[in-house]
Protein backbone atom coordinates (compact mmCIF):
# COMPACT_ATOMS: atom_id res chain seq x y z
CA UNK A 1 0.00 0.00 0.00
CA UNK A 2 1.09 3.38 -0.35
CA UNK A 3 1.71 5.39 2.31
CA UNK A 4 -0.97 6.29 3.32
CA UNK A 5 -19.02 -2.11 -3.33
CA UNK A 6 -20.26 -0.32 -6.77
CA UNK A 7 -21.57 -1.84 -10.35
CA UNK A 8 -21.82 -0.04 -13.88
CA UNK A 9 -24.24 -0.11 -16.60
CA UNK A 10 -24.55 -2.44 -19.09
CA UNK A 11 -24.09 0.23 -21.87
CA UNK A 12 -21.41 1.38 -22.99
CA UNK A 13 -21.23 5.67 -23.04
CA UNK A 14 -20.05 7.47 -26.40
CA UNK A 15 -16.54 8.63 -25.88
CA UNK A 16 -15.15 12.03 -24.83
CA UNK A 17 -12.21 13.69 -26.36
CA UNK A 18 -10.18 12.33 -23.92
CA UNK A 19 -11.13 8.97 -23.42
CA UNK A 20 -13.93 6.71 -23.55
CA UNK A 21 -15.52 7.66 -19.76
CA UNK A 22 -18.09 9.74 -19.24
CA UNK A 23 -18.77 12.17 -16.74
CA UNK A 24 -21.30 12.35 -13.91
CA UNK A 25 -22.80 15.77 -14.17
CA UNK A 26 -22.98 17.42 -10.36
CA UNK A 27 -26.34 17.92 -9.28
CA UNK A 28 -27.94 21.47 -9.50
CA UNK A 29 -26.94 23.18 -6.52
CA UNK A 30 -24.34 20.89 -5.56
CA UNK A 31 -22.75 21.60 -2.06
CA UNK A 32 -18.72 22.69 -2.60
CA UNK A 33 -15.50 22.96 -0.16
CA UNK A 34 -16.51 26.05 0.52
CA UNK A 35 -19.80 24.86 2.17
CA UNK A 36 -18.50 22.55 3.98
CA UNK A 37 -15.21 23.22 5.44
CA UNK A 38 -16.09 26.74 6.94
CA UNK A 39 -13.80 28.49 9.26
CA UNK A 40 -16.56 27.62 12.64
CA UNK A 41 -16.37 23.98 11.17
CA UNK A 42 -12.32 23.79 11.30
CA UNK A 43 -12.20 25.58 14.49
CA UNK A 44 -14.37 23.31 15.88
CA UNK A 45 -12.71 19.83 14.77
CA UNK A 46 -9.06 21.20 15.28
CA UNK A 47 -9.90 22.11 19.47
CA UNK A 48 -7.21 20.08 21.13
CA UNK A 49 -4.70 19.53 18.56
CA UNK A 50 -0.98 19.88 20.17
CA UNK A 51 0.51 21.78 17.29
CA UNK A 52 2.65 25.35 17.88
CA UNK A 53 3.18 25.69 13.84
CA UNK A 54 0.63 25.82 10.85
CA UNK A 55 -0.04 23.71 7.97
CA UNK A 56 -3.03 22.76 5.56
CA UNK A 57 -4.50 20.44 3.43
CA UNK A 58 -5.79 20.36 0.27
CA UNK A 59 -8.33 18.32 -2.18
CA UNK A 60 -7.82 16.63 -5.15
CA UNK A 61 -10.83 17.58 -6.88
CA UNK A 62 -9.20 20.96 -7.99
CA UNK A 63 -6.23 21.46 -5.95
CA UNK A 64 -7.43 24.06 -4.03
CA UNK A 65 -6.48 24.42 -0.39
CA UNK A 66 -9.25 23.34 2.55
CA UNK A 67 -8.32 24.68 5.70
CA UNK A 68 -5.46 25.38 7.77
CA UNK A 69 -4.67 23.51 10.40
CA UNK A 70 -1.78 23.01 13.69
CA UNK A 71 1.35 21.62 12.99
CA UNK A 72 3.04 19.62 15.13
CA UNK A 73 7.06 19.70 16.36
CA UNK A 74 8.41 17.02 18.68
CA UNK A 75 8.22 18.93 21.46
CA UNK A 76 4.04 18.79 20.50
CA UNK A 77 4.12 15.38 20.08
CA UNK A 78 5.74 14.40 23.60
CA UNK A 79 3.04 16.87 25.34
CA UNK A 80 0.22 14.89 23.33
CA UNK A 81 1.46 11.63 24.78
CA UNK A 82 2.16 12.95 28.50
CA UNK A 83 -1.45 14.27 28.12
CA UNK A 84 -2.39 10.69 26.69
CA UNK A 85 -0.42 8.93 29.45
CA UNK A 86 -2.23 10.89 32.55
CA UNK A 87 -5.97 10.46 31.69
CA UNK A 88 -5.33 6.74 30.63
CA UNK A 89 -5.30 5.51 33.92
CA UNK A 90 -8.51 6.89 34.74
CA UNK A 91 -10.31 5.85 31.35
CA UNK A 92 -8.44 2.08 32.29
CA UNK A 93 -10.61 1.82 35.58
CA UNK A 94 -13.96 2.75 33.94
CA UNK A 95 -15.85 -0.87 33.63
CA UNK A 96 -15.28 -2.54 30.11
CA UNK A 97 -19.43 -2.33 29.47
CA UNK A 98 -18.80 1.52 29.98
CA UNK A 99 -16.15 2.08 28.01
CA UNK A 100 -17.63 -0.24 24.95
CA UNK A 101 -21.18 1.97 25.69
CA UNK A 102 -18.80 4.91 24.47
CA UNK A 103 -18.83 2.83 20.92
CA UNK A 104 -22.35 1.89 20.71
CA UNK A 105 -23.37 5.53 21.11
CA UNK A 106 -20.58 6.62 18.53
CA UNK A 107 -22.17 3.62 16.10
CA UNK A 108 -25.48 5.95 16.09
CA UNK A 109 -23.96 9.54 15.59
CA UNK A 110 -22.04 7.97 12.63
CA UNK A 111 -24.98 7.18 11.04
CA UNK A 112 -27.01 10.03 11.79
CA UNK A 113 -24.69 12.31 11.21
CA UNK A 114 -22.74 10.85 8.04
CA UNK A 115 -23.91 13.04 5.60
CA UNK A 116 -21.22 15.46 7.06
CA UNK A 117 -18.18 13.02 7.03
CA UNK A 118 -19.04 11.76 3.25
CA UNK A 119 -18.41 15.26 2.48
CA UNK A 120 -15.25 15.37 4.06
CA UNK A 121 -14.19 12.09 2.94
CA UNK A 122 -14.35 12.83 -0.76
CA UNK A 123 -13.40 16.51 -0.69
CA UNK A 124 -10.31 14.70 1.16
CA UNK A 125 -9.72 11.60 -0.93
CA UNK A 126 -11.69 12.47 -4.32
CA UNK A 127 -13.07 9.18 -4.13
CA UNK A 128 -16.71 8.61 -5.45
CA UNK A 129 -19.48 9.13 -2.55
CA UNK A 130 -20.50 5.67 -2.67
CA UNK A 131 -16.46 4.62 -1.86
CA UNK A 132 -16.84 6.65 0.78
CA UNK A 133 -19.68 5.11 1.87
CA UNK A 134 -17.31 1.73 2.42
CA UNK A 135 -15.65 3.61 5.18
CA UNK A 136 -18.73 4.15 7.17
CA UNK A 137 -20.46 1.02 6.76
CA UNK A 138 -16.61 -0.49 8.08
CA UNK A 139 -17.16 1.84 11.21
CA UNK A 140 -20.20 1.53 12.24
CA UNK A 141 -19.81 -2.57 11.92
CA UNK A 142 -16.33 -2.10 14.13
CA UNK A 143 -17.95 -0.09 16.62
CA UNK A 144 -21.09 -2.68 17.07
CA UNK A 145 -18.81 -5.44 17.20
CA UNK A 146 -16.27 -4.10 20.03
CA UNK A 147 -19.30 -2.94 21.32
CA UNK A 148 -21.49 -6.05 21.76
CA UNK A 149 -17.86 -8.06 22.21
CA UNK A 150 -15.61 -6.28 24.18
CA UNK A 151 -16.49 -7.22 27.48
CA UNK A 152 -16.14 -11.21 26.18
CA UNK A 153 -12.73 -10.61 24.65
CA UNK A 154 -11.26 -9.13 27.86
CA UNK A 155 -13.13 -10.77 30.74
CA UNK A 156 -11.13 -12.98 32.81
CA UNK A 157 -9.84 -16.53 31.94
CA UNK A 158 -9.68 -19.35 34.00
CA UNK A 159 -6.47 -21.89 32.69
CA UNK A 160 -5.75 -25.65 34.18
CA UNK A 161 -2.81 -25.03 36.71
CA UNK A 162 0.51 -26.85 36.95
CA UNK A 163 -1.57 -28.99 39.54
CA UNK A 164 -5.17 -29.59 38.95
CA UNK A 165 -7.44 -28.45 41.94
CA UNK A 166 -4.35 -26.90 43.66
CA UNK A 167 -2.93 -24.56 41.47
CA UNK A 168 -5.63 -21.77 40.57
CA UNK A 169 -4.83 -19.72 36.92
CA UNK A 170 -6.45 -16.61 35.73
CA UNK A 171 -5.42 -14.86 32.76
CA UNK A 172 -6.38 -11.68 32.66
CA UNK A 173 -5.96 -8.91 30.04
CA UNK A 174 -4.36 -5.35 31.05
CA UNK A 175 -4.59 -2.34 28.85
CA UNK A 176 -0.90 -1.25 26.94
CA UNK A 177 -1.04 2.25 28.08
CA UNK A 178 -0.85 4.66 25.42
CA UNK A 179 -1.20 3.25 21.75
CA UNK A 180 0.68 5.37 18.77
CA UNK A 181 -1.51 5.10 15.46
CA UNK A 182 -0.07 6.09 12.34
CA UNK A 183 -2.64 6.35 9.56
CA UNK A 184 -3.07 6.68 5.83
CA UNK A 185 -4.64 8.76 3.53
CA UNK A 186 -6.81 6.59 1.45
CA UNK A 187 -9.42 5.31 3.96
CA UNK A 188 -9.34 8.48 6.41
CA UNK A 189 -12.15 7.24 8.78
CA UNK A 190 -12.12 3.14 8.46
CA UNK A 191 -7.91 3.68 8.91
CA UNK A 192 -8.20 5.88 11.35
CA UNK A 193 -11.02 6.07 13.92
CA UNK A 194 -11.58 1.97 12.83
CA UNK A 195 -8.74 0.74 14.08
CA UNK A 196 -8.51 3.30 17.25
CA UNK A 197 -12.15 1.87 18.51
CA UNK A 198 -10.52 -1.69 19.71
CA UNK A 199 -7.65 0.20 21.58
CA UNK A 200 -10.10 2.64 22.95
CA UNK A 201 -12.67 -0.03 24.57
CA UNK A 202 -9.77 -2.54 26.07
CA UNK A 203 -8.96 0.71 28.39
CA UNK A 204 -6.12 2.51 25.98
CA UNK A 205 -5.50 6.16 24.72
CA UNK A 206 -4.35 6.81 21.46
CA UNK A 207 -2.07 9.17 20.57
CA UNK A 208 -3.09 9.52 16.68
CA UNK A 209 -0.96 11.08 13.58
CA UNK A 210 -3.12 10.76 10.25
CA UNK A 211 -2.22 12.09 6.87
CA UNK A 212 -2.36 15.85 7.07
CA UNK A 213 -4.44 15.86 3.72
CA UNK A 214 -7.11 13.92 5.09
CA UNK A 215 -6.99 14.79 8.47
CA UNK A 216 -10.29 16.63 8.86
CA UNK A 217 -12.20 13.50 8.17
CA UNK A 218 -10.38 12.01 11.61
CA UNK A 219 -10.68 14.79 13.34
CA UNK A 220 -14.41 14.62 12.31
CA UNK A 221 -14.68 11.40 13.80
CA UNK A 222 -12.44 12.50 17.20
CA UNK A 223 -15.17 14.75 17.83
CA UNK A 224 -17.99 12.70 17.16
CA UNK A 225 -16.67 9.96 19.80
CA UNK A 226 -15.84 12.97 21.97
CA UNK A 227 -19.70 13.55 22.26
CA UNK A 228 -20.44 9.76 22.38
CA UNK A 229 -18.96 9.71 25.98
CA UNK A 230 -15.02 9.14 24.96
CA UNK A 231 -12.79 11.54 27.15
CA UNK A 232 -11.39 13.89 25.18
CA UNK A 233 -7.54 13.59 26.74
CA UNK A 234 -7.86 9.82 25.97
CA UNK A 235 -7.59 10.58 22.39
CA UNK A 236 -4.99 12.93 20.95
CA UNK A 237 -4.39 13.98 17.66
CA UNK A 238 -0.77 15.26 16.07
CA UNK A 239 -0.25 16.11 12.49
CA UNK A 240 2.55 17.22 10.19
CA UNK A 241 5.08 15.61 7.89
CA UNK A 242 5.46 11.88 8.32
CA UNK A 243 8.89 12.00 8.39
CA UNK A 244 9.11 14.28 11.53
CA UNK A 245 6.02 13.44 13.24
CA UNK A 246 6.13 9.82 12.51
CA UNK A 247 9.74 8.41 14.58
CA UNK A 248 8.01 10.40 17.52
CA UNK A 249 4.67 9.28 17.71
CA UNK A 250 7.08 5.80 17.65
CA UNK A 251 9.36 7.36 20.23
CA UNK A 252 7.10 7.19 22.96
CA UNK A 253 4.31 5.10 22.15
CA UNK A 254 3.47 1.62 23.95
CA UNK A 255 2.19 -0.24 20.78
CA UNK A 256 2.28 0.80 17.52
CA UNK A 257 -0.44 0.85 14.74
CA UNK A 258 0.82 2.32 11.67
CA UNK A 259 -1.23 1.18 7.99
CA UNK A 260 0.91 2.17 5.22
CA UNK A 261 3.93 1.12 2.74
CA UNK A 262 6.56 -1.55 3.45
CA UNK A 263 9.46 0.20 3.19
CA UNK A 264 7.94 2.68 5.97
CA UNK A 265 6.58 -0.31 7.67
CA UNK A 266 9.73 -1.50 8.19
CA UNK A 267 11.22 1.75 9.39
CA UNK A 268 8.23 1.65 12.12
CA UNK A 269 8.84 -2.04 12.93
CA UNK A 270 12.80 -1.33 13.36
CA UNK A 271 12.12 1.44 15.74
CA UNK A 272 9.45 -0.23 17.86
CA UNK A 273 11.70 -3.28 18.34
CA UNK A 274 14.65 -0.82 19.16
CA UNK A 275 12.27 -0.02 22.34
CA UNK A 276 10.83 -3.65 22.79
CA UNK A 277 6.64 -2.62 22.44
CA UNK A 278 4.82 -4.21 19.94
CA UNK A 279 3.36 -3.32 16.38
CA UNK A 280 0.95 -4.25 13.91
CA UNK A 281 1.46 -3.25 10.38
CA UNK A 282 -0.93 -3.73 7.43
CA UNK A 283 1.49 -3.08 4.68
CA UNK A 284 1.29 -3.23 0.69
CA UNK A 285 -0.16 -5.64 -1.67
CA UNK A 286 -0.06 -6.97 -5.65
CA UNK A 287 -3.40 -8.73 -5.16
CA UNK A 288 -4.90 -11.29 -7.70
CA UNK A 289 -8.04 -12.52 -8.79
CA UNK A 290 -8.61 -15.92 -10.33
CA UNK A 291 -11.77 -16.14 -12.67
CA UNK A 292 -11.92 -20.21 -13.17
CA UNK A 293 -13.24 -21.85 -16.05
CA UNK A 294 -16.74 -22.84 -14.46
CA UNK A 295 -17.28 -18.85 -13.26
CA UNK A 296 -20.18 -16.93 -14.12
CA UNK A 297 -18.77 -14.97 -16.02
CA UNK A 298 -21.05 -11.69 -16.22
CA UNK A 299 -20.80 -11.59 -12.48
CA UNK A 300 -17.21 -11.73 -12.66
CA UNK A 301 -17.25 -9.00 -14.88
CA UNK A 302 -19.35 -7.00 -12.64
CA UNK A 303 -17.07 -8.14 -9.60
CA UNK A 304 -14.03 -7.39 -11.19
CA UNK A 305 -14.90 -3.88 -11.32
CA UNK A 306 -15.91 -3.32 -7.90
CA UNK A 307 -12.50 -5.14 -7.12
CA UNK A 308 -10.34 -3.12 -8.85
CA UNK A 309 -11.90 0.55 -9.45
CA UNK A 310 -12.91 1.06 -6.07
CA UNK A 311 -11.80 4.44 -4.77
CA UNK A 312 -9.83 4.88 -7.95
CA UNK A 313 -7.67 1.49 -6.80
CA UNK A 314 -5.91 3.40 -3.71
CA UNK A 315 -7.19 0.37 -1.62
CA UNK A 316 -5.19 -1.85 0.00
CA UNK A 317 -7.05 -4.80 -1.24
CA UNK A 318 -8.03 -4.08 -4.01
CA UNK A 319 -6.96 -6.50 -7.39
CA UNK A 320 -4.20 -5.31 -9.45
CA UNK A 321 -3.71 -8.80 -11.38
CA UNK A 322 -6.79 -10.65 -13.10
CA UNK A 323 -6.12 -13.88 -13.89
CA UNK A 324 -8.41 -15.18 -16.34
CA UNK A 325 -8.77 -19.37 -17.32
CA UNK A 326 -8.35 -19.31 -21.36
CA UNK A 327 -11.58 -21.06 -21.99
CA UNK A 328 -13.58 -18.08 -20.70
CA UNK A 329 -11.24 -15.31 -21.28
CA UNK A 330 -12.00 -13.54 -24.35
CA UNK A 331 -15.74 -13.08 -23.38
CA UNK A 332 -13.98 -12.15 -19.99
CA UNK A 333 -12.52 -9.07 -21.25
CA UNK A 334 -15.32 -8.05 -24.00
CA UNK A 335 -17.72 -7.86 -20.43
CA UNK A 336 -15.04 -6.20 -17.98
CA UNK A 337 -14.33 -3.53 -20.43
CA UNK A 338 -17.65 -2.76 -21.96
CA UNK A 339 -18.65 -2.20 -18.09
CA UNK A 340 -14.94 -0.21 -17.47
CA UNK A 341 -15.65 2.01 -20.34
CA UNK A 342 -19.09 2.81 -19.06
CA UNK A 343 -18.11 4.15 -15.77
CA UNK A 344 -19.13 7.17 -15.17
CA UNK A 345 -16.19 9.25 -13.34
CA UNK A 346 -17.41 12.63 -11.38
CA UNK A 347 -16.30 15.10 -8.92
CA UNK A 348 -19.47 16.63 -6.81
CA UNK A 349 -20.61 15.69 -3.24
CA UNK A 350 -23.45 13.36 -4.30
CA UNK A 351 -24.24 9.64 -5.65
CA UNK A 352 -23.92 9.07 -9.04
CA UNK A 353 -20.26 9.15 -9.98
CA UNK A 354 -18.70 5.50 -10.32
CA UNK A 355 -15.48 6.73 -9.57
CA UNK A 356 -13.75 9.28 -8.53
CA UNK A 357 -9.67 11.18 -8.44
CA UNK A 358 -6.58 10.03 -7.44
CA UNK A 359 -5.35 11.69 -4.32
CA UNK A 360 -1.62 13.39 -4.95
CA UNK A 361 0.71 14.02 -7.90
CA UNK A 362 2.88 10.77 -6.72
CA UNK A 363 -0.08 8.68 -7.46
CA UNK A 364 -0.88 10.16 -10.80
CA UNK A 365 2.70 10.04 -11.64
CA UNK A 366 3.00 6.41 -10.56
CA UNK A 367 -0.09 5.62 -12.55
CA UNK A 368 1.38 7.43 -15.85
CA UNK A 369 4.71 5.87 -15.54
CA UNK A 370 3.00 1.97 -14.69
CA UNK A 371 0.52 2.31 -17.97
CA UNK A 372 3.01 4.09 -20.42
CA UNK A 373 6.30 1.67 -19.53
CA UNK A 374 3.71 -1.46 -20.09
CA UNK A 375 2.59 0.02 -23.55
CA UNK A 376 5.96 1.13 -24.62
CA UNK A 377 7.26 -2.42 -24.12
CA UNK A 378 4.08 -4.37 -25.93
CA UNK A 379 1.31 -4.44 -23.28
CA UNK A 380 -1.81 -3.93 -25.11
CA UNK A 381 -4.30 -1.45 -23.67
CA UNK A 382 -7.62 -2.28 -23.23
CA UNK A 383 -9.79 0.16 -22.01
CA UNK A 384 -8.49 3.81 -20.36
CA UNK A 385 -4.79 4.84 -20.38
CA UNK A 386 -5.45 8.67 -20.22
CA UNK A 387 -5.52 11.84 -17.67
CA UNK A 388 -9.08 13.66 -17.63
CA UNK A 389 -7.63 16.58 -16.19
CA UNK A 390 -11.28 18.17 -17.95
CA UNK A 391 -12.61 16.82 -14.63
CA UNK A 392 -10.29 17.97 -12.90
CA UNK A 393 -5.80 17.64 -12.07
CA UNK A 394 -5.96 13.97 -10.69
CA UNK A 395 -7.84 12.04 -12.68
CA UNK A 396 -7.09 8.88 -14.24
CA UNK A 397 -9.50 6.70 -16.37
CA UNK A 398 -10.12 3.23 -14.61
CA UNK A 399 -7.39 0.97 -17.11
CA UNK A 400 -7.04 -2.49 -18.41
CA UNK A 401 -3.88 -3.75 -19.66
CA UNK A 402 -3.69 -7.62 -21.85
CA UNK A 403 -0.51 -8.51 -22.78
CA UNK A 404 1.91 -7.84 -19.76
CA UNK A 405 4.67 -9.32 -18.43
CA UNK A 406 7.71 -8.80 -16.81
CA UNK A 407 9.92 -6.87 -16.66
CA UNK A 408 7.19 -4.30 -17.29
CA UNK A 409 6.61 -2.55 -13.84
CA UNK A 410 3.17 -2.85 -13.37
CA UNK A 411 3.45 -6.93 -12.89
CA UNK A 412 5.28 -7.08 -9.73
CA UNK A 413 5.25 -3.03 -8.18
CA UNK A 414 2.76 -1.94 -6.36
CA UNK A 415 0.50 0.56 -8.45
CA UNK A 416 -2.13 1.90 -5.84
CA UNK A 417 -4.67 2.93 -8.83
CA UNK A 418 -7.11 2.17 -11.18
CA UNK A 419 -5.24 -0.52 -13.43
CA UNK A 420 -5.09 -3.40 -13.75
CA UNK A 421 -3.13 -6.12 -15.82
CA UNK A 422 -5.00 -9.72 -17.42
CA UNK A 423 -3.13 -12.47 -17.73
CA UNK A 424 -4.59 -16.07 -18.71
CA UNK A 425 -3.66 -19.49 -17.93
CA UNK A 426 -5.02 -23.35 -18.18
CA UNK A 427 -4.16 -25.03 -14.95
CA UNK A 428 -5.30 -24.31 -11.45
CA UNK A 429 -2.36 -25.70 -10.25
CA UNK A 430 -0.12 -23.25 -11.91
CA UNK A 431 -2.50 -19.88 -11.78
CA UNK A 432 -1.96 -20.15 -7.91
CA UNK A 433 1.88 -20.68 -8.29
CA UNK A 434 1.57 -17.84 -10.38
CA UNK A 435 -0.38 -15.77 -8.40
CA UNK A 436 1.86 -16.48 -5.18
CA UNK A 437 4.80 -15.55 -6.65
CA UNK A 438 4.98 -11.97 -5.06
CA UNK A 439 6.15 -10.52 -1.91
CA UNK A 440 2.82 -9.67 -0.93
CA UNK A 441 0.05 -11.81 0.87
CA UNK A 442 -2.67 -8.81 1.58
CA UNK A 443 -5.87 -10.28 -0.19
CA UNK A 444 -7.28 -12.29 -3.45
CA UNK A 445 -10.26 -13.35 -5.09
CA UNK A 446 -11.57 -16.37 -6.73
CA UNK A 447 -14.70 -17.14 -9.15
CA UNK A 448 -16.20 -20.02 -9.51
CA UNK A 449 -19.56 -21.80 -9.45
CA UNK A 450 -17.95 -24.74 -7.61
CA UNK A 451 -17.54 -23.32 -3.63
CA UNK A 452 -15.61 -26.77 -2.74
CA UNK A 453 -13.21 -25.86 -5.77
CA UNK A 454 -13.38 -22.17 -4.58
CA UNK A 455 -12.59 -22.90 -0.70
CA UNK A 456 -9.93 -25.75 -2.41
CA UNK A 457 -7.94 -22.77 -4.24
CA UNK A 458 -8.54 -20.17 -1.33
CA UNK A 459 -6.76 -22.70 0.81
CA UNK A 460 -3.97 -22.78 -1.33
CA UNK A 461 -3.12 -18.73 -1.53
CA UNK A 462 -1.13 -17.31 0.38
CA UNK A 463 -3.13 -14.05 1.31
CA UNK A 464 -4.39 -13.26 4.87
CA UNK A 465 -7.70 -12.90 2.96
CA UNK A 466 -9.48 -14.51 0.33
CA UNK A 467 -12.99 -13.67 -1.29
CA UNK A 468 -15.11 -16.20 -3.10
CA UNK A 469 -17.23 -14.86 -5.98
CA UNK A 470 -16.34 -11.08 -4.86
CA UNK A 471 -13.10 -8.77 -4.70
CA UNK A 472 -12.68 -7.37 -1.12
CA UNK A 473 -16.02 -6.87 0.85
CA UNK A 474 -17.06 -9.82 2.28
CA UNK A 475 -13.83 -11.11 4.23
CA UNK A 476 -13.02 -7.01 5.19
CA UNK A 477 -16.77 -6.52 6.53
CA UNK A 478 -16.81 -10.13 8.56
CA UNK A 479 -15.54 -8.07 11.44
CA UNK A 480 -15.79 -11.43 13.79
CA UNK A 481 -12.70 -12.71 11.80
CA UNK A 482 -9.17 -11.79 11.49
CA UNK A 483 -8.10 -9.28 8.70
CA UNK A 484 -4.22 -8.47 7.63
CA UNK A 485 -1.36 -9.46 5.42
CA UNK A 486 1.02 -12.32 5.29
CA UNK A 487 4.81 -11.97 3.74
CA UNK A 488 5.62 -8.25 2.88
CA UNK A 489 1.91 -7.37 3.71
CA UNK A 490 2.17 -6.93 7.02
CA UNK A 491 2.14 -8.12 10.98
CA UNK A 492 -0.87 -8.33 13.10
CA UNK A 493 -4.57 -8.10 12.21
CA UNK A 494 -7.10 -5.98 12.78
CA UNK A 495 -11.14 -7.19 13.43
CA UNK A 496 -12.24 -10.05 15.76
CA UNK A 497 -10.45 -11.13 18.80
CA UNK A 498 -6.72 -10.77 17.40
CA UNK A 499 -8.02 -6.87 16.59
CA UNK A 500 -8.66 -6.15 20.22
CA UNK A 501 -6.17 -8.52 22.62
CA UNK A 502 -3.22 -7.09 20.53
CA UNK A 503 -3.77 -3.71 22.61
CA UNK A 504 -3.35 -5.84 25.46
CA UNK A 505 -1.02 -7.58 27.82
CA UNK A 506 -1.56 -10.79 29.10
CA UNK A 507 -0.67 -11.09 32.77
CA UNK A 508 -1.38 -14.76 34.50
CA UNK A 509 -2.24 -15.09 37.75
CA UNK A 510 -1.47 -18.51 39.72
CA UNK A 511 -2.48 -19.49 43.43
CA UNK A 512 -1.30 -22.17 44.53
CA UNK A 513 -3.59 -23.47 47.59
CA UNK A 514 -2.92 -26.15 50.49
CA UNK A 515 0.91 -27.32 49.55
CA UNK A 516 3.78 -25.48 47.68
CA UNK A 517 5.20 -26.75 44.77
CA UNK A 518 8.47 -28.51 46.71
CA UNK A 519 9.19 -31.01 48.86
CA UNK A 520 7.23 -31.05 51.73
CA UNK A 521 5.56 -33.34 54.95
CA UNK A 522 9.09 -34.79 55.58
CA UNK A 523 9.49 -35.30 51.82
CA UNK A 524 13.45 -35.34 50.69
CA UNK A 525 14.21 -33.48 47.43
CA UNK A 526 14.64 -37.40 45.53
CA UNK A 527 11.44 -38.47 46.72
CA UNK A 528 9.83 -35.00 45.89
CA UNK A 529 11.09 -35.84 42.26
CA UNK A 530 9.78 -39.33 42.70
CA UNK A 531 6.64 -37.93 43.46
CA UNK A 532 6.19 -35.42 40.69
CA UNK A 533 7.43 -37.67 37.80
CA UNK A 534 4.49 -39.81 39.09
CA UNK A 535 1.86 -37.59 38.99
CA UNK A 536 3.26 -36.05 35.59
CA UNK A 537 2.89 -39.67 34.33
CA UNK A 538 -0.88 -40.05 35.96
CA UNK A 539 -1.96 -36.41 34.06
CA UNK A 540 -1.02 -37.92 30.90
CA UNK A 541 -3.15 -40.91 31.52
CA UNK A 542 -6.02 -38.94 32.45
CA UNK A 543 -5.33 -36.68 29.61
CA UNK A 544 -4.91 -33.56 31.21
CA UNK A 545 -3.71 -30.45 28.84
Amino acid sequence: MTDPMTDTTDTQAPATPLGTNPTAPAPAGARTAADVVTPEVVAQLTRGVVGSGRTANHTPFTGEKLADLPESTPEDVAEAFARARAAQPVWAKTPVRARAAVLLRFHDLVLERQAEVLDLIQLETGKARLHAHEEVQAVAVAARHYGRRAAAYLKPRRHTGVVPTLTKVTELRQPRGVVGQIAPWNYPLELSVGDALPAFVAGNAVVMKPDTETALTALWARDLLIEAGLPAEVFQVVLGDGPVVGPEVVRHADYVSFTGSTRTGREVAQGAAARLVGVSLELGGKNAMLVLHDADVEKAAAGAVRACFSSAGQLCISIERLYVHESVADEFVERFAARTKAMRLGNSLAYGADMGSLVGERQLETVTRHVEEAVAKGAKLIAGGVARPDIGPLFYEPTILDNVQEPMAVCTEETFGPVVSIYRFSDEDEVVERANATAYGLNASVWTRDGRRGHAVAAKLRTGTVNINEGYAPAYGSVQAPMGGMKDSGLGRRHGSEGILKYTEAQTVAQQRLIPLAPSFGMDDEQYAALMSRSLRLMKAFRFR
